[in-house]
């Protein structure tokens, strides 16, 4: 398992949309957490984004789905299916392909993208301040709906989640800082150790795993396209919304290692 923690690419300033984004998916999170089991499906169908609700919109088709409630019934586990209808409305449709970005299944999918958004997201800001920040956060998420919902438009199941629009970060990030050293955790059962990878290596490693997941479904329930169109929209919009020119990141030598050079005549 890989776990990184850090990275070297000094910020210029605060990154206060970043903590003001993981501030509204944690009070979301925490919001929809304490509604009732029932009230909790309807607004997931109502409000998460639903492929097939956008593909039936043209056609002022509503969609009816069936919402599962567990529960108990004279003492024992009982599961309900209750029908719900969604109408074609244009309004909830389009809003929920942005509200779903703010909507987790669980602690531990919130907490992953919440710590990378952390890690990777505060430097982006840094780079095309807080206007275009948002702009490219949001656009990213939207790339990533649409290519999961070219996958599947036909699938009844809410995606949720922050993903698509982080994975735009990764690939803005790669595209940017891609010899950046991010400092990594390696474990492996009982024993880990930390390594420095380029970020072109880490990302790319992610990126190619979320592409790989996405054609042989390893894992249902996971949109997988959503991950790869958001970063390759973020590898493709980084370069338009920024278009300053990048200066190559070289390794650095410390004083002890530019000293034994000079020595050898390796330095001027």
């Amino acid at each position: 398992m890989l776990f990184p923690f850090r990275d070297d690419v000094p910020r210029e300033r605060t990154p206060f949309v970043t903590y003001a984004l993981i501030a509204c998916n944690v009070f979301s999170f925490l919001w929809f957490s304490q509604l009732a089991p029932l009230p909790q499906q309807v607004f997931l169908y109502q409000h998460a984004f639903v492929p097939a609700r956008l593909s039936k919109m043209p056609d002022g088709d509503a969609i009816e789905v069936l919402v599962t409630v567990q529960g108990l019934q004279n003492g024992r586990p009982a599961i309900a299916q209750i029908p719900l209808k969604l109408p074609p409305d244009r309004y909830e449709v389009i809003s929920s392909i942005f509200a779903s970005m703010f909507m987790h299944g669980g602690w531990g999918h919130l907490f992953g993208n919440m710590w990378f958004l952390f890690l990777f997201g505060g430097n982006i800001e840094d780079r095309l301040g807080s206007l275009r920040y948002v702009l490219f956060y949001l656009a990213g998420g939207l790339m990533a709906a649409g290519v999961q919902w070219v996958d599947d438009p036909a699938s009844m199941v809410p995606m949720v989640g922050a993903s698509g629009a982080i994975a735009a970060l990764l690939g803005g990030y790669a595209i940017t800082y891609p010899w950046a050293r991010i400092h990594t955790i390696v474990w492996i059962i009982v024993f880990f150790t930390v390594i420095d990878l380029p970020a072109i290596l880490f990302l790319g490693g992610w990126f190619v795993y979320q592409y790989i997941s996405a054609k042989s479904d390893i894992a249902g329930g996971v949109a997988w396209w959503a991950h790869v169109g958001g970063f390759a929209g973020g590898l493709a919009l980084m370069p338009w919304i920024d278009p300053r020119p990048r200066k190559r990141s070289e390794p650095t030598l410390d004083e002890t290692q530019e000293a034994v050079f000079r020595d050898e005549g390796l330095l001027s």
